[in-house]
């Protein structure tokens, strides 16, 4: 299992946009289980839906690449890369997540080639699919630049 805490040196995102909890399966190079609590208490609420809090879909994809840049990193990057998202394919929203749901965010490697990673990620709340992707990202060597 991974926390918080090891999620925060691994991904240079935080709170609001650090959208992983806990990584609670991990094969290196091939899979990754991470957790994502949804409260009211989450700031994109009060402008997506306030009557009818909805979490935005486009944040979903987030947490999903979120846990496929952990599974690239975690799989051999060296401690100063930096893991980039590069592309959504075959992007779906099949159902509604909203406060006091739990996604459950599970990727698997369908390529990789050298520093190239794609992952196939379907989100789950309840053993409900409600969203799927296929995810490009590039693990880059040295420290995040501008420009």
């Amino acid at each position: 299992m991974i926390e918080s805490r090891e999620i925060q040196k691994i991904l240079p995102h935080r709170f609001p946009f650090l959208l992983v909890d806990r990584i609670i399966e991990f094969e290196p190079g091939k899979k990754a289980v991470g957790l994502k609590n949804v409260t009211i208490n989450e700031p994109f609420f009060q402008g997506h839906f306030p009557d009818y809090p909805v979490m935005p879909g486009v944040l979903i994809i987030e947490a999903m690449a979120q846990v496929a840049g952990i599974l690239a990193f975690k799989s051999g990057a060296k401690g100063n890369s930096v893991v980039y998202f590069m592309s959504i394919e075959k992007a779906k929203f099949r159902k509604p997540v909203i406060p006091g749901d739990q996604l459950r965010l599970e990727l698997k490697v369908i390529q990789q080639r050298g520093n190239v990673w794609k992952c196939a990620g379907e989100a789950f709340v309840d053993g409900n699919l409600v969203s799927e992707a296929e995810l490009t990202a590039m693990i880059s060597e040295g420290e995040m630049k501008n420009g």
